[in-house]
Order: structure tokens, then C-alpha cells, then sequence
């Protein structure tokens, strides 16, 4: 999981943890957790996150350097 992609787009569209928080109807702590690694998150939550942020969870979370066999 790529949760670097997760700030960088966050902050691209100038959104605060706590905007973002608020959009998914968490508390601002539970949405730093996820953003920063320290809490999982589950497939539901990323749709979430995505849709906030305009986007689909593979291209926030999906790490981009994968390469086929």
C-alpha cells in the first residue's frame, strides 16, 4: 500500500485531516492513523477516501512499480 500518494493527493487538493475526517464521517485522529500507517484501513474505507479525493483506490494505494511476471 502506497500511502504516500494518499497525502501527496490530499494536499494537492488542499484538504485538511480534518476536511478529510469530517467528508468520512470519522474523527480527525482515526483519519491520521490511516494517512500516516498506523491504523489499516478496510476496501470500503479506500472507496471512501477515493471518491473524496476524486480518484479510484488503485491509483492512491496501489504501488505503481509492480511489474508482470
Amino acid at each position: 500500500m502506497n500511502l504516500a500518494n494518499l497525502k501527496v493527493l490530499r494536499e494537492k487538493k488542499n484538504i485538511s485531516y480534518q476536511s478529510m475526517a469530517d467528508n468520512l464521517d470519522v474523527s480527525f485522529q482515526y483519519y491520521w492513523m490511516i494517512e500516516n500507517g498506523k491504523r489499516g484501513l478496510s476496501y470500503e474505507m479506500a472507496i471512501r477516501i477515493a471518491q473524496v479525493l476524486g480518484t479510484t483506490p488503485d491509483k492512491i494505494f496501489l504501488n505503481n512499480d509492480l511489474t508482470l511476471c
